[in-house]
């Protein structure tokens, strides 16, 4: 190597050593997928870096389009979010929310505040409730809750139980709720009656937990009208600079990491008095 070129990243290095011990366990299909897997997110990483530094620190478009985005994600994928096509099969949702004016937001699962600070800018008159049981996924979302000027109306918290849903008692609430299949405990509307109270976006965690997307469906179909969301993506906000790129790159920035099916249910109260 020449004294003139740079050395490989330390990204690069150990992403390189694990995929060699990934592949020397053997030879089979599963190897193979684990080590692409390896390779597609440290790809993705790098892209997710050049976005940054080509496009800047703010969410180019969505539904939250101009906040502030300058910290990491706590997990999963970010160029998606800096893109503003994160999960964008929710974004008619969202924007039904937001024009709705819910006072309370309960984002459970809240990882580093992209939709906790996201409807607190979109929803001025409103407070949001955010909490995440990682301590660092919450020092990430006041930060970006500071950095969005939204500090004041985002209340952070840990761990949540069925008696805090008694929360929804008190006004309109939108919950949303990403748990990672514990959304099969928590979500238990006879344990939790305050969740009867409030309209429920949930990501269910269907890969981990088979069944689980109909055992919720039939837990609120009495009093909730149940519509079931799949992914999708969306490459409209992918900057003129990315026409440069491969097929694959761009699709790996659009890439949310998921590894397996996620469907969302959204569970609007059939009784929805304003």
């Amino acid at each position: 190597m020449s004294q003139d070129q740079p050395g490989p990243s330390p990204l690069t290095v150990a992403v390189t050593d694990r995929a060699r011990g990934t592949l020397s366990a053997g030879v089979s299909p599963d190897i193979l997928n684990a080590t692409l897997r390896l390779l597609a997110k440290w790809r993705a990483q790098v892209l997710a870096n050049t976005l940054r530094a080509r496009s800047g620190t703010t969410v180019l478009a969505g539904p939250f389009k101009g906040m502030r985005y300058e910290g990491a994600a706590s997990e999963g994928a970010w160029a998606a979010r800096l893109l503003g096509v994160y999960e964008s099969s929710l974004i008619p949702v969202l924007e039904s929310v937001i024009a709705q004016g819910y006072p309370q937001i309960l984002d459970i699962g809240c990882a580093e505040g992209y939709y906790a600070v996201g409807l607190a800018r979109r929803m001025p008159e409103s407070r949001v409730f955010a909490h995440d049981t990682n301590g660092q996924a919450r020092i990430l979302a006041a930060a970006m809750a500071t950095a969005n000027g939204v500090a004041d109306r985002v209340i952070l918290g840990g761990e949540i139980g069925h008696r805090d849903f008694d929360l929804c008692l008190q006004a309109r609430t939108f919950v949303l709720c990403d748990i990672e299949g514990a959304e099969d405990a928590l979500l238990d509307p006879v344990a939790a009656p305050g969740l009867l109270s409030a309209d429920i976006l949930v990501e269910v965690h269907e890969g981990m937990k088979r069944g689980l997307t109909d055992r919720l469906a039939a837990r609120f179909a009495a009093t909730h009208r149940v519509t079931r969301i799949e992914r999708r993506l969306d490459a409209s906000s992918l900057p003129d600079w990315t026409e440069s790129l491969s097929d694959l790159d761009r699709l790996l920035l659009l890439w949310e990491w998921r590894a397996s099916p996620t469907p969302w249910l959204w569970l609007e109260r059939k009784d929805n008095r304003t």
